[in-house]
């Protein structure tokens, strides 16, 4: 039953980084128009650096995807972890409100490491 229940969150979360993943190159879901001042700073500076945004892009495609799959999924974790704590640092400092999601993503996110701890080991050994 909790392997069920992981799937379906890692699910949730898996696709929650491909949709973030697939407007950075569709541009089918647009920035809200009640963004913080800082918010806008923030993403116009990221968007000046024209290889940035689809790279995020790519890593959140391709770590949903591997998130989402049991056998890959302490892969996808690892390719997610730098994009994960971007958002929450961005939600941290400039944006507080919408910190809840993010949160409530991390603790998915835990789980899922935590769950696939043996895998990690060869990495610090």
């Amino acid at each position: 039953m909790k392997k069920k229940i992981l799937f379906v969150l890692c699910l949730l979360v898996g696709l929650m980084f491909i949709n973030s993943g697939l407007t950075k190159f569709f541009n089918y879901m647009p920035m809200p128009k009640d963004m913080p001042e800082d918010s806008m700073k923030m993403f116009g500076a990221m968007g000046q650096i024209k290889w940035l945004i689809p790279l995020i892009g790519v890593a959140e495609i391709v770590g949903g995807i591997l998130f989402i799959i049991p056998k890959f999924r302490a892969l996808g974790a690892l390719v997610l972890f730098p994009v994960l704590v971007g958002i929450l640092l961005t939600h941290f400092t400039i944006a507080p409100e919408g910190l809840l999601i993010p949160l409530v993503m991390t603790a998915i996110f835990i789980w899922a490491l935590f769950d696939n701890r043996e895998k990690y080991l060869g990495l610090i050994r």
